[in-house]
């Protein structure tokens, strides 16, 4: 294997424990803590959004949630990757700044595209939370760039 396959596949790897660690974290968390962030309804919503536009019925919400986490799952997994741009000397680094940049984006984003701000932003918790998950994403994304990349 070339070093630039293996690289490639160190950076998707950790990427998918990283997008993996989120999603379980939201998912859990979801049903024990009522400021839990909601990044299934944002996915949801974006889902729909998108169906509607090209005129195509959104499935029934059961499945529109599945859809919705392996929506979040892929999408998380490749923007996690670019931990693979990093040395893996500066991998804490570099995951953290990832998951608070995510972190941010989450909550910022929402709102100016029509999904609504109340699943990441509701309260000052929420926001804390979404922005502090992504992190953790993000350095479950650095530790298993890290443990990969052992010499």
């Amino acid at each position: 294997m070339t070093d630039i396959n293996k690289t490639i596949l160190q950076s998707l790897g950790s990427g998918l424990a990283g997008a993996c660690a989120l999603t379980l974290l939201h998912e859990t968390a979801r049903q024990f803590i009522s400021d839990a962030p909601r990044a299934d309804i944002l996915g949801m919503r974006a889902i729909k959004k998108i169906m509607e536009k090209v005129d195509e019925e959104p499935p029934a919400n059961d499945e529109l949630h599945d859809w919705a986490l392996g929506g979040d799952v892929v999408s998380n997994a490749l923007y996690y990757s670019l931990i693979g741009l990093a040395k893996p000397e500066n991998a804490v680094l570099t995951g953290g700044a990832l998951g608070l940049a995510a972190g941010i984006g989450a909550v910022a984003l929402p709102g100016p595209m029509g999904l609504g701000t109340a699943p990441s932003s509701r309260t000052a918790a929420t926001v804390a939370m979404t922005i502090g998950w992504y992190m953790f994403g993000g350095l479950v994304t650095a530790g298993a760039y890290a443990l990969l990349n052992r010499r």
